[in-house]
């Protein structure tokens, strides 16, 4: 089979490293010039809590050809009209391409390609780039996790693609993907802007005052959109987060804010992806994660206000109106709560 992942920044040069060093085919595809040209020249270098080198097949998008069987999807969602419809001419006729961005993608891709050729996964690890052909996994080597799932409950490429995906770390695969894909959803919004409007680590994030508060007020949040949705929150690696972190009294918010660095502590070192796009003056994500909840929030009558302001304030920061600073939390909790 001839497979691809297209987006291979951070997270996608280390799942490719891994793969490759497996001894099976990877294309590693990336409008990044300077990394790619580094990759041919040196390999993919993987550090922090993984340290090997590994020769790997990288091209910049004007350099692919032919078809591929299996194209793992890994870009922003931002662009993925214009990126799917390039990517439709480089899918074999009963080829499939994975999503693995964050959010809520599938319907996109579905759209682009069909449902028989969409795969959705979830993947529960980190990664950051360090250098040219250089990258970090921020999270735990045995932490590194990935749901796989279709939206129509089967595939025939379910197989296939999990054989890729176990070169780098557990596979599980899930019958009620959709649940899966709303929990990280749930995830994503309470940890990944709070990391990028304070430019701290997930495990920071979880230990300083107002960014815990806001972290659980963001979790309560798109728990609430949830249940209107009609959406059962899954439990994520065999923890019900619903159960451990919804506040429903002052104890139970006293005793889920003590949990919270428990339950980031494999991922703490983990810098969210929307930093990274703010810190080089790209706009991010944030739309396509908090602002689902924020606009299904709007739509079933639930309130968001911790969602709205952070919102805001990445907003203000991509305009060059507010710079990424720790007391971002300070201010905006003290903005929603008035005290």
């Amino acid at each position: 089979m001839r497979v691809a992942i297209y987006g291979a920044g951070a997270m996608g040069t280390i799942l490719g490293a891994y793969i490759s060093s497996s001894g099976k085919q990877i294309d590693l595809i990336t409008r990044n010039k300077k990394h790619v040209e580094a990759m041919k020249n040196h390999g993919a270098h993987v550090l922090g809590n993984a340290d090997f080198t590994v020769r790997v097949n990288a091209y910049t998008p004007d350099e692919m050809s032919g078809v591929y069987d299996i194209i793992f999807l890994m870009t922003k969602q931002r662009e993925n009209p214009k990126i799917l419809s390039t990517l439709s001419d480089y899918l074999a006729e009963d080829g499939v391409i994975c999503t693995m961005q964050n959010g809520l993608p599938e319907p996109s891709v579905v759209e682009a390609v069909g449902a028989q050729r969409c795969l959705g996964c979830v993947v529960v690890w980190g990664a950051t780039t360090v250098g040219m052909g250089e990258v970090e996994l921020t999270s735990k080597k045995e932490k590194m996790h990935f749901v796989l799932g279709s939206m129509q409950g089967g595939s025939k490429w379910i197989e296939p693609v999990k054989e890729y995906l176990e070169c780098a770390g557990k596979v599980t695969v899930e019958k009620n993907f959709f649940n899966v894909r709303w929990t990280k959803l749930v995830i994503n919004s309470a940890f990944s802007p709070l990391s990028a409007l304070t430019g701290m680590t997930f495990g920071q994030v979880t230990k300083e005052r107002y960014s815990k508060r806001l972290s659980l007020a963001l979790l309560n949040e798109a728990f609430a959109v949830a249940k209107q949705c009609g959406v059962e929150i899954a439990p994520m690696q065999g923890h019900d987060i619903v159960k451990i972190f919804q506040c429903k009294n002052k104890v139970k918010e006293w005793f889920a804010r003590l949990l919270l660095p428990f339950a980031m502590r494999g991922h703490k070192s983990l810098v969210s992806g929307m930093y990274a796009d703010l810190s080089a003056g790209r706009r991010c994500d944030i739309e396509f994660v908090n602002g689902i909840i924020s606009r299904l929030g709007n739509k079933f009558g639930v309130n968001t206000p911790v969602t709205d302001a952070v919102i805001k304030c990445i907003h203000e920061i991509e305009r060059g109106e507010r710079q990424i600073l720790r007391d971002n939390s300070k201010n905006i909790y003290r903005e929603v709560y008035g005290k």
